[in-house]
């Protein structure tokens, strides 16, 4: 997780991410952002969740706390690094994360896609794709953030199967990330579903989560809008558990937490300043699927999706 010291709502990047909220107001939101990531980082870790927490560097970086678009880790020792769309955006990425990476855990490869920029063609990390680590694989939303070319290097480096479809809002406008739609748990999936623009890719990718053995929860557009989708299931002491925000959990009904709970226990997080730049916990959070080396043996799990992990 990257804590913000210079927090605002990315004006580069409001052309194709409509759940950005936008005014006139030119109050600082940096200082509640920085505590809304202080509380959730500390909430995460009382449940014996392991979170490296690292501070924002500069003031150009307005989406410095969502580092799961720049670059993702993987079982047996991988590290890939994204393409992004947003200039702005491309500074994220800090060589300082990847060398704690090397140092903590066991790291064999760091594959760079960020050299396809300059060609137009990205694809920003677990925000353009769902993964299922378990059955292998990547639902990606066509956008201008997710590329063909991009992903399909990427399924063929970590061995995943591309499932690829369009989805859109109420308004029609296509949804710029897979993970502002679609959560994928080990028991279930929370799905979008009246926002996958093609029925037959709809009753497929069901199917497919149903044959798997997986709970398919559809969520409403208004669900979609107030980040139901943008959860992230999590690994504790005691157990998985559901981080997402207040506002999702909000969203939910009844018999959703309930189908939800028989999994996984619910962790809201507080997190509205944040949800301001169009992202909401599961963009927060850059998942740990490495092994730790001996000496960090000692430290409580670390911070990962346990599918797969």
């Amino acid at each position: 997780m990257v804590r913000p010291h210079h927090f605002t709502v990315n004006t580069e990047t409001a052309a194709d991410n409509r759940f950005q909220i936008r005014d006139d107001d030119a109050s600082d939101l940096s200082p509640l952002a920085y505590e809304e990531i202080t509380r959730a980082a500390a909430l995460l870790r009382e449940q014996g969740i392991m979170v490296h927490l690292f501070e924002s560097e500069g003031s150009d970086t307005p989406d410095s706390v969502f580092p799961n678009n720049w670059f993702s880790t993987h079982a047996g020792g991988y590290i890939a690094i994204y393409p992004m769309k947003a200039l702005s955006r491309r500074r994220e990425r800090r060589s300082d994360i990847i060398d704690m990476l090397k140092s903590r855990y066991r790291v064999q490869e760091v594959i760079d896609y960020s050299g396809l920029e300059p060609d137009g063609l990205f694809l920003e990390g677990t925000g353009s794709m769902a993964l299922d680590h378990i059955h292998r694989v990547a639902y990606a939303v066509r956008s201008e953030r997710t590329d063909p070319i991009p992903l399909e290097r990427f399924c063929t480096q970590f061995s995943f199967e591309p499932m690829v479809f369009s989805a859109k809002d109420c308004t029609g406008f296509d949804i710029y990330h897979t993970n502002v739609l679609m959560c994928v748990a080990t028991d279930f999936a929370m799905i979008g579903l009246d926002m996958i623009t093609d029925s037959g890719r709809r009753r497929e990718i069901v199917n497919r989560f149903e044959r798997a053995g997986r709970r398919v929860i559809g969520l409403t557009n208004a669900q979609i809008e107030r980040f139901a989708g943008n959860a992230i299931e999590l690994l504790g002491e005691n157990g998985r558990i559901l981080a997402l925000s207040k506002t999702a959990f909000l969203a939910l009904t009844t018999q959703q937490i309930d189908m939800i709970g028989e999994s996984a226990r619910l962790l809201p997080l507080e997190i509205p300043t944040v949800e301001r730049a169009g992202g909401s916990v599961r963009c927060m959070i850059a998942g740990v699927h490495l092994t730790r080396r001996e000496a960090a043996c000692a430290a409580p799990p670390a911070v990962r999706a346990s599918c797969g992990a």
